[in-house]
């Protein structure tokens, strides 16, 4: 027995809910059968096996529904709804008898049969699945959902013989439904049936009139079929049906050249260059004709008279601009020189739409010309001063540069442009704070905090206050600071930089230490070979009286990579000398010293060859 797809399955709940008009005599809507229908299947088997050589071989022709009586109609009823009900309580094994009960009423009742067939696929009996809604489809034609679910049961056991023949009556059955035509254009195009294709394009045809999309089809099947009068017959009559609509005339020069028609293509061309001279579409094909004839020169002429022309779109131009980057990209030869010259003549011109300067930034990005770009963003944002993008972009290259003038100089004006735009801010308050305006910083945090929405995300809430923490420290307002780390680890108790510096400045003040110890563990955990927090840790430890083991992370943090800070290798000093080790606590206290240390107890250190605490 072949496994079903769960497509089908899923396809055949699915159709449950859309049943609600089409049920004879009552209302077969449910809840679609999920994952729980698992529930009571084995005792649903253990039914369906019982039925199984009850099975009644359905005659197709001439099908006849007998009338039930009002009292049989009304059991029916009863019995179905009740199955629903269970069904909705997920207790499939009494819906499925239920739903029996109901065919011993009215073994022709296709609500029931349609219901039964989904319990059999669950199953993964096909065969009795594909019976009872077969069953189902005979004595209910005019319902869709039915015959569609049996449709795609049958593509999908790849029974595409019997799938055509539901789907043809379908389509006179359901003369509003597109979805069988369509379904038969997909089964014919597999089979390479490519007659019925183009009988079946041109039903399609009918019902939606002609267009585009139908046209180009059957030109590629008529070409497949080596029928290459039709094919560009299709096209040719495409556009004596819009005869006033250029583009279909530019589609059919463009056909021309694609097949090698190359005379007819440039005469198509020029037709409709005449009629409208700023055609932007016959301009460019025009251009593709030039470069696929040799012609460079004129290839080279033609771009420039469709993207100099102030009467294209700059939609156009970027379309345009787009599909010469993909070809060059995809030449044997690329040579981005040709794009950036191409781009330098359209950006001479005097530019109010941010589009083509935002796409040749963007290209020069793509082409490690981060220099180059700087200046064609900076046109970007002065023409639009809302492109949050652009602005991200010139706040790379400033970071890059570590030029946190620039830095601000792109961010002031963005958000007053863009007051929401957070990103902005959090680069702003961090330049501010390079520079040492430490009131700018708090300002500007302040400011991104009256912005924030239910959607913002909480880690750069968080970032937020870390950052007010660390500004409030150098101000010495302690009290503050701490509230400021205490609110960013609400938004992100994960934030590493805050749990650092927060664990730090408590050792510092020798207040909270376990609290600190908590807090600077989490960050060695997170980050084994920082040495900035395995110092923030191993200096808690000192401060806790446990030497032995301060010493061990201090050691791991003068082992890590990345440059020492002179507090770090003192530190390390004091944790030498607490365990017994003065030689080494010297050689790491002259060390700190070399390196500029502004201990204020250092040199005591160094000269009484003892720790002295500050």
């Amino acid at each position: 027995m072949k496994r079903i797809v769960s497509f089908i399955l899923l396809s055949t709940l699915l159709l449950t809910s859309c049943m609600a008009a089409q049920v004879v005599g009552s209302v077969a809507g449910g809840t679609a059968v999920v994952s729980g229908y698992a529930l009571g299947t084995n005792a649903v088997a253990k039914k369906v096996k019982k039925k199984k050589d009850k099975k009644r071989k359905l005659r197709k022709e001439n099908v006849v529904v007998p009338q039930l009586t009002a009292e049989q109609q009304r059991k029916y009823d009863y019995f179905f709804l009740e199955a629903m009900r269970m069904k909705e309580k997920k207790e499939y094994d009494a819906a499925f008898g239920l739903l029996q009960h109901c065919l011993d009423i009215n073994p022709n009742a296709s609500s029931a049969l349609y219901e039964v067939s989904q319990y059999y696929m669950f199953l993964r009996q096909v065969p009795q699945g594909q019976d009872a809604l077969e069953k189902a489809v005979a004595y209910a034609p005019d319902n869709y959902w039915y015959s569609q679910g049996l449709v795609n049961l049958y593509q999908q056991q790849n029974e595409l013989d019997k799938a055509v023949v539901l789907l043809e009556g379908m389509v006179t059955r359901f003369p509003a439904k597109q979805e069988p035509l369509f379904s038969l254009l997909d089964i014919y195009s597999r089979q390479e049936k490519y007659t019925d294709v183009i009988s079946t394009l041109n039903r399609l045809e009918k019902r939606l009139g002609k267009n585009e999309q139908l046209s180009m089809e059957k030109f590629r099947i008529y070409l497949q079929m080596k029928d290459d009068k039709k094919a560009f017959q299709e096209i040719e009559s495409l556009v004596q049906e819009y005869p006033m609509d250029m583009r279909y005339q530019v589609i059919l020069g463009d056909v021309y050249l694609q097949n090698g028609k190359k005379e007819e293509a440039y005469e198509t061309y020029q037709k409709v260059l005449a009629a409208e001279p700023d055609n932007p579409m016959a301009l460019f094909s025009m251009a593709s004709y030039y470069e696929q004839t040799g012609q460079k020169e004129l290839y080279q002429q033609q771009l420039d008279t469709l993207l100099l022309n102030k009467k294209v779109t700059p939609d156009t131009k970027i379309n345009v601009m787009r599909q010469i980057i993909v070809e060059n990209e995809q030449s044997s030869a690329k040579d981005s020189t040709q794009v950036i010259a191409l781009f330098d003549r359209m950006m001479k011109q005097d530019q109010d739409d941010p589009q083509v300067p935002m796409l040749y930034a963007q290209y020069l990005l793509s082409k490690n010309m981060e220099q180059e770009a700087v200046p064609v963003l900076e046109q970007v944002v002065d023409l639009d001063p809302t492109n949050k993008a652009a602005r991200l972009m010139l706040v790379s290259a400033a970071v890059k540069k570590e030029d946190y003038k620039q830095i601000i100089k792109v961010c002031e004006p963005g958000i007053e442009a863009t007051p929401d735009a957070l990103d902005l801010y959090y680069y702003l308050a961090i330049a501010y704070h390079q520079a040492e305006q430490a009131d700018s910083v708090l300002s500007v945090c302040n400011r991104a905090l009256e912005h924030i929405t239910p959607d913002t995300r909480k880690e750069i809430i968080s970032d937020f206050y870390s950052i007010m923490g660390d500004i409030y420290h150098t101000k010495k307002q302690m009290k503050e600071a701490y509230a400021a780390y205490d609110s960013a680890l609400v938004y992100n108790p994960s934030n590493i930089g805050a749990l650092n510096n927060y664990a730090y400045y408590l050792s510092v003040e020798r207040r909270d230490l376990d609290k600190a110890e908590e807090m600077s563990y989490k960050t060695v955990k997170a980050e084994p070979n920082n040495s900035t927090y395995l110092d923030t840790y191993a200096w808690i430890l000192f401060e806790k009286g446990n030497y032995a083991e301060a010493r061990i992370y201090i050691d791991n943090a003068m082992k890590s990579d990345g440059e020492k800070s002179d507090v770090i290798v003192e530190h390390c000093g004091d944790i030498y000398f607490m365990t017994g080790d003065v030689e080494g606590a010297l050689k790491y206290w002259k060390q700190a010293q070399k390196m500029g240390s502004e201990s204020k107890t250092l040199k005591q250190k160094i000269e009484k060859k003892k720790y002295i605490a500050e």
